[in-house]
């Protein structure tokens, strides 16, 4: 079989998802040719005009026909803001897969507005590109949650939906003593102090201002804490509640670390803040709780599947159960080890062996599908 994997322009997230799929579908299918394509890269941050339009011709015209023209037994689009490649591949009757990771812009539209230089435009064509999937052969959906609201939102029936989790890399797992103590000592973070950590973006519905509140109600508390932030740096507006509130000598940004080091953070970490208020899966638990770190998350959306009983959840809008998490963990160190403990046996049922397997039948069974078909006409 020849699968055609359809990459999005340069994406951490997505493009570790996509890598974790290929290499999981040249294990689980060895004698497959995965071939992939992608859009050449265009600079999205860019206020050029000439550069918004060429990026506009590569995403939804020169790539589309590009892919259209290729020859292949099933093609597998990767990310939903890509699935505008649906409608052609369709037209001339060629077998789709699209993986579907959220519809976070339909319920938080300000998500997508804050990324792009025309958010009227580029909103519209982005609902555009992810209504793709209503004509897609099957949808994988990475959690329940992104199931649920792919049904409800774009009207696609279950019977064409797959829950297909993410799966975490093989190289999170806790570092050694020896690389926690140095981290720690870099950034003078005493054995004494408990140690947050926030890994990722800052849009309005990670709830990153609801953090520092509940870090505020720590500092109240008399708690020896210190606040790490890894990836997005915090916004003008989130820098000036850390100023009011003398917040500064208790958080570090520690910018966007390579994953090697961002390893060593996570393991140094005594645990992991991640109580958004929406997330389509929620990656960074599963990387902490790889790494030792026990997870502090929201008991809404996809994060109670993604933690299962081995993390802490909480209702991400309350600051004080966020706060009285930390302190729980913190004031009961057999209960801390125990969620260290489940958290690591948790991570080894996401592999993307697993994902790829389930992955690689649905190809089948819609290649299948298809051959009844051909022989019903005959």
């Amino acid at each position: 079989m020849r699968v055609a994997i359809v990459r999005t322009m340069p994406e951490p997230s997505i493009d570790a998802h996509t890598e974790g799929v290929i290499a999981g579908l040249k294990v689980v299918r060895p004698n497959w040719q995965i071939a992939e394509f992608r859009p050449v890269p265009v600079d999205r941050t860019s206020s050029s005009l000439s550069v918004r339009i060429r990026k506009n011709y590569e995403r939804f015209w020169r790539f589309p026909k590009m892919v259209e023209r290729q020859a292949a037994d099933i093609f597998h689009i990767i990310e939903p803001c890509e699935a505008h490649i649906v409608y052609g591949l369709r037209k001339r009757g060629k077998p789709v897969v699209v993986t579907c990771h959220d519809l976070i812009n339909f319920s938080y539209p300000g998500n997508l507005q804050t990324s792009v230089q025309l958010p009227i435009i580029s909103t519209a064509f982005w609902k555009h590109s992810v209504k793709g999937m209503q004509y897609a052969d099957h949808i994988v959906a990475v959690s329940s949650a992104t199931a649920k609201d792919t049904t409800q939102i774009l009207n696609i029936e279950p019977a064409r939906i797959s829950v297909i989790p993410n799966a975490v890399d093989a190289i999170f797992q806790p570092s050694p003593k020896t690389q926690v103590a140095a981290i720690r000592q870099k950034y003078g973070i005493s054995p004494e102090t408990i140690c947050l950590l926030n890994v990722g973006a800052i849009h309005p519905r990670k709830n990153i201002s609801n953090i520092l509140i509940a870090i505020q109600t720590l500092q109240q508390r008399g708690l020896p804490f210190h606040f790490w932030k890894v990836g997005a740096d915090f916004t003008d507006e989130q820098k000036k509640i850390i100023n009011n509130q003398g917040l500064e000598k208790h958080i570090s940004y520690l910018g966007k670390p390579d994953k090697s080091t961002l390893i060593q953070i996570y393991s140094a970490a005594d645990m992991l803040l991640a109580p958004s208020l929406y997330e389509g899966f929620g990656m960074t638990i599963l990387e902490a709780m790889a790494c030792g770190t026990p997870v502090i998350t929201s008991n809404v959306s996809a994060m109670p599947e993604v933690a299962g009983d081995a993390g802490v959840l909480v209702d991400p809008t309350n600051y004080q159960a966020i706060a009285d998490a930390v302190c729980h963990l913190h004031k009961n160190p057999v209960y801390y080890q125990e969620l260290v403990e489940k958290g690591l046996a948790r991570v080894k049922s996401f592999t993307w062996e697993r994902s790829a397997e389930k992955i690689a039948e649905i190809y089948e069974k819609i290649l299948y599908k298809k051959q009844l078909q051909v022989v019903a006409k005959t």
